[in-house]
């Protein structure tokens, strides 16, 4: 057994003062729940006593069997602890600070005691964002991606296209097309869905171009749910993701499923953000970061069809996500003309 708690129900007082190094009077434990982009399960924890947070966020294991094998098959786990103990103190950016961190790699179990980002404002993938919150959004992600330039002693941080996430998108996307192209109809015409068809068959492909370039720390998952927003700066959380890929793996994931097309509009993000990738000195190309953004553009299809084939459309705001990510994802693809990658 690992030596920290794995549930909720094993959390005791005396673990959490030698984790926390204070003493506890009182502590209690509000569940947050699991949902979308939730495969781990979030408590709040609340705590009286000398020299110790008021309140904590505790991620652990989700108590699902069929979740828990998902996130052992992506190393989902790992990676994010691998965020907080190895990279995070690399990089300049806004993060929940890290009280704890364990991962027992024999049953997978991982326990996190993260600063609780209390007079944050969640990120809404479908109410979208301003022009203000992109610009923050593009100022942090270039931080976190020249930090961590050509990453290569960090030697755990695994690349982006292994075998395991090269499978996983051909099979989510074979599976769930079908599922998308019934749900959402009115935005999948006739020759797109023929196009797309096609994508699974050059997924490899497509990232043995992505990931051919330099590469960085990337987040793997920088959609709006995963910002919060302060009075003047973001905080990004959640780094189940956490890879090596290029770095306009988050660029594309973001601009071309969260923000709505008016922000969009407004600059051409693609060279701001070079602009602030390469503010420090780094030596990238804009020709090639708009190369590498239009194949990734193209391969996050995968993630918008895999998350939109689960949604329950019944639901009034599991439709408007879907229809804010694969909407959004198929304007961008049309105007970077990103099937005829695929020929």
């Amino acid at each position: 057994m690992p030596a920290f708690p794995v549930s909720i129900k094993q959390l005791n007082k005396q673990w959490l003062e030698e984790a926390l190094n204070c003493n506890i009077s009182n502590f209690q434990i509000e569940p947050l729940g699991e949902g979308i982009g939730i495969i781990g399960l979030v408590t709040r924890i609340t705590l009286a006593g000398t020299n110790c947070p008021n309140s904590l966020i505790a991620k652990f294991q989700s108590p699902s069997p069929e979740n828990r094998a998902i996130a052992h098959l992506f190393k989902m786990y790992e990676r994010e602890v691998q965020f907080y103990t190895q990279v995070l103190e690399e990089v300049p950016i806004r993060a929940p600070k890290c009280f704890h961190a364990s991962f027992d790699p024999d049953s997978k179990a991982f326990i996190l005691l993260l600063e609780d980002l209390q007079g944050y404002r969640s990120g809404d993938q479908v109410a979208g964002c301003t022009i203000d919150e992109c610009q923050q959004v593009i100022d942090t992600m270039a931080t976190l991606h020249r930090s961590t330039w050509q990453p290569d002693h960090l030697t755990d941080i695994i690349h982006h296209n292994t075998d395991f996430q090269i499978q996983g998108m051909i099979e989510g996307f074979t599976a769930g097309w079908p599922v998308v192209t019934e749900k959402f109809p009115h935005l999948v015409d006739p020759q797109t869905a023929l196009k797309a068809n096609n994508l699974p068959d050059h997924i490899e492909k497509l990232l043995d171009q992505i990931m051919a370039g330099p590469l960085c720390i990337a987040h793997g998952d920088m959609r709006l749910d995963n910002f919060m927003f302060g009075s003047d700066h973001v905080a990004l959380v959640d780094f189940q993701a956490l890879c090596k890929s290029a770095p306009e793996h988050d660029l594309a994931y973001f601009l071309s499923q969260s923000p709505s097309q008016a922000v969009l509009d407004d600059r051409d993000w693609v060279a701001y953000y070079h602009q602030q990738l390469t503010s420090q000195g780094n030596p990238y190309s804009l020709q090639l970061c708009r190369e590498r953004y239009r194949y990734c553009t193209l391969y996050f299809l995968c993630y918008a069809v895999i998350i939109c084939s689960a949604l329950d459309t019944a639901n009034e705001r599991g439709k408007k996500l879907g229809e804010t990510l694969l909407g959004n994802a198929l304007t961008s693809i049309e105007k970077l003309d990103g099937f005829n990658l695929l020929t």
